[in-house]
């Protein structure tokens, strides 16, 4: 009984480790998804030196938050901390396309593949919004190379016709890439065809103007 009681201790003190890891990390996880969020909401208000300054900090917090659960493969791949590197990546790869930069990669950013295509899938919908920023100003080719590029991610993620289990919901993120993307691409048409028809317009009135 005494080894019985040693085994049962043993297991009792790497239980109490992986437990205070658990709520070290779901706390860690609620601050990176806060800092990248507020690092999203500061490129699309082309705070650039502010969303730097935080991607920055949400890196130093994904490389802690990992590092706690590296011994604890449960952990790891919990659903709050890979939601939380998810945003990581969210954050870099939205990033990375508004400035028109090369996407660093999972191994730049410490994600495993399907956390990245998540990461990846959420970022294209944020092109969304900041498309729709550029044209509520008028027509521009930067909101065309925005859509194209939400219509390449999407293209690219839709070859990934694997079992949920393997891309952690993938498909349903990429059903929801898709919708925004048909949007986006209406309410693109409709700002260029606006845009042509005021060009026609004051052409149109110079022709005319005696």
């Amino acid at each position: 009984m005494n080894q019985l009681d040693k085994t049962a201790d043993l297991i009792r003190e790497d239980m109490e480790h992986m437990n205070a890891a658990r709520d070290q990390a779901y706390q860690q996880s609620r601050q990176l998804i806060s800092l990248c969020a507020r690092a999203i909401r500061a490129v699309h208000r082309e705070e650039w030196p502010q969303a730097e300054v935080l991607i920055a900090e949400a890196r130093a917090a994904t490389d802690t938050l990992v590092s706690g659960v590296q011994a604890y493969p449960a952990l790891y791949y919990a659903g709050y901390t890979q939601d939380a590197v998810k945003e990581f990546v969210e954050a870099n790869l939205t990033y990375a396309l508004v400035r028109n930069r090369p996407l660093p990669t999972p191994a730049d950013l410490g994600a495993d593949g399907a956390t990245w295509l998540n990461g990846l899938a959420e970022a294209a919908t944020e092109l969304r919004r900041r498309i729709l920023d550029i044209i509520r100003h008028g027509h521009s080719d930067e909101a065309e190379r925005l859509l194209d590029h939400m219509d390449q991610i999407y293209s690219l993620l839709v070859t990934f016709d694997f079992n949920d289990a393997i891309t952690g919901g993938l498909r349903r993120r990429t059903d929801t890439v898709r919708a925004v993307l048909e949007r986006t691409r209406g309410d693109v048409t409709t700002s260029l065809r606006q845009a042509d028809l005021e060009q026609a317009i004051k052409a149109l009135e110079t022709r005319l103007r005696p």
